[in-house]
């Protein structure tokens, strides 16, 4: 009667180790993503007009979210990352690119109402993120945020506007933050 208990209680800790911590929002949950590839650098212009590349950083998480100004989630999900990004900047990069509207001035007054001074929004002007999603990082909710774990690779995504403040949040984050 022993052994099989002890058998139960092996599977259940490698499971707790090998697998992410439960995180969910609203109707929707961290989904892994497998096989896993390495993030691509995607082409991007700033608020400026200025290129830029979006990278993963070895060594650091980092949130690539795709959003869009007429998303109503998107309204609550961007002031989420933002204070996640003033929260914790030494250890999570986030890259919110706008994925409907290449139109600055259309961007910025978007982004004016909501609260988002500490998040980096980039604009989608030359395709690269489309071409991106495609292939790495499939659209299939608006918005959806992909993280990518401190080796690079893409680990897994969440759409709607989780709550990446709360424990839950903090556990994923700091599972694939160990993980190397």
């Amino acid at each position: 009667m022993a052994a099989p208990m002890f058998i139960a209680s092996l599977r259940a800790s490698y499971a707790q180790e090998s697998w992410p911590p439960v995180f969910e929002a609203g109707r929707s949950q961290f989904t892994m993503v497998r096989p896993r590839a390495a993030m691509p650098p995607i082409r991007l212009q700033d608020l400026h007009g200025k290129d830029v590349a979006g990278t993963a950083k070895p060594g650091r998480i980092t949130l690539v979210n795709f959003w869009a100004t007429w998303c109503a989630a998107c309204r609550l999900d961007l002031p989420m990352l933002a204070s996640l990004a003033g929260s914790r900047p030494d250890r999570v990069d986030i890259v919110a690119i706008c994925t409907d509207t290449k139109d600055l001035r259309k961007i910025r007054t978007f982004l004016g109402g909501l609260a988002v001074q500490n998040l980096a929004c980039y604009i989608d002007a030359y395709g690269a993120a489309a071409d991106a999603s495609k292939a790495m990082f499939p659209l299939v909710g608006m918005p959806i945020t992909y993280l990518v774990g401190t080796s690079g690779q893409v680990e897994g995504y969440i759409t709607g506007a989780p709550d990446w403040l709360s424990p839950a949040g903090g556990r994923l984050l700091q599972f694939y933050r160990e993980q190397a």
